[in-house]
């Protein structure tokens, strides 16, 4: 089947949700209320239970490069978000019952029918993509459209896509053709593109992603964790920090004794 996923060039994102809209429709979530969010033309806020593409609108009191005409102190970041199907993920990862499971398409995909709603996966995520819905507890998040996969089909997201900001494919192909196109926009002046998340070795904490990312300013700007890792790769760490820390607790109640029995003597 081959390893699939998405890459997101957000240079040519125009906002138009139509991939929030077109993941909504297939997927039948529920929306979420039609209140402002004061954050642009944002009306979705993050990803979540009934959210699994979220378009961010960033406001930044910059110009882009090689613009000067108009607005020259102020540039729109449009990013198209959604659950990176990390190769080490930690929603799957802290799963206790194998609700979560990867798929033959290298996906990662929770399965209703046998998630207990334990919320495990929720804090594991170091994206805080997956979230639980509050009608009935168990969690959610984007599932690469699994049932379109299957049939041969493109996910609703990448086939709704009007500039191809959002494209689906194998990976490995979806690396060459980033690259290529991150090249292709150093030339054009624009030197602060960057891949998030298609490099393993620039991402050790996740063991790199299956739908990543082109960006143009910092990680932190878009939401996203400059960092990211999973909880269990820090186990060791974890228990290292809690052997000194019980070590510690110990040699305190001994020079508590020896020290009550010193006065003691007094």
């Amino acid at each position: 089947m081959g390893h699939k996923g998405f890459f997101t060039d957000t240079t040519i994102c125009i906002g138009c949700k139509a991939c929030e809209v077109a993941c909504k429709q297939w997927n039948q979530l529920p929306e979420d209320g039609l209140e402002m969010t004061g954050m642009s033309y944002d009306n979705t806020g993050h990803l979540g239970a009934s959210t699994w593409r979220h378009v961010a609108f960033v406001e930044r009191p910059v110009p882009m490069p090689g613009h000067t005409v108009g607005l020259v102190d102020f540039s729109w970041l449009m990013s198209s978000d959604v659950c990176k199907h990390c190769q080490r993920a930690g929603c799957l990862e802290a799963c206790p019952t194998g609700a979560i499971i990867r798929t033959e398409f290298d996906t990662v995909y929770v399965q209703p029918d046998v998630c207990n709603g334990c919320g495990y996966c929720v804090s594991a995520c170091p994206f805080g993509v997956i979230d639980r819905r509050e009608d009935d507890g168990r969690a959610w998040k984007c599932t690469l459209c699994y049932d379109r996969l299957g049939e041969g089909m493109t996910p609703a997201c990448a086939k709704a896509c009007p500039t191809a900001s959002i494209q689906y494919g194998d990976v490995d192909e979806l690396r060459e053709r980033a690259r290529r196109r991150v090249e292709q926009l150093h030339e054009r002046g624009l030197g602060e593109a960057y891949l998030y998340g298609a490099d393993p070795e620039n991402q050790p904490g996740t063991g790199g992603l299956n739908a990543f990312f082109l960006l143009v300013d910092k990680p932190e700007v878009y939401n996203l964790p400059p960092d990211p890792v999973v909880p269990t790769m820090k186990g060791k760490e974890s228990w290292a920090m809690a052997g000194w820390g019980a070590l510690g607790m110990a040699a305190l109640a001994l020079g508590a004794v020896l020290l009550g029995r010193g006065s003691a003597r007094e």
